[in-house]
């Protein structure tokens, strides 16, 4: 049976303050960090080093997950940035807290 209730993470990567950005989604975001941290997964985010968690939003819901991140994928780089900077004006790797 399809469960579409549980824990959905929106999340942007980032290589640097003010780097290239990257919007995933994830059903475990401790695991795709570490995807992400080991180069496990190939494409865009390895190609450009992406691996530190500048933001993320947590769902419920898999539909509400999804359509964030459409969202997101849709804003110019100046909203995103905004967002970022909103509670990580440092540009902290926000993954570090995850792994503790």
């Amino acid at each position: 049976m399809y469960r579409n209730h549980h824990n959905f993470y929106v999340y942007i990567l980032s290589n640097k303050k003010n780097g290239t950005l990257y919007i995933g989604m994830t059903n475990d975001l401790e695991r795709r960090m570490f995807e992400h941290k080991h180069k496990f997964v190939e494409g865009f985010t390895k190609k450009y080093g992406l691996d530190k968690l500048m933001y993320f939003e947590h769902f419920q819901h898999v539909n509400d997950a999804i359509k964030r991140e459409k969202q997101l994928k849709n804003w110019n780089r100046q909203w995103k940035i905004d967002l970022i900077e909103k509670d990580n004006k440092g540009w902290n790797d926000l993954s570090s807290d995850l792994f503790n």
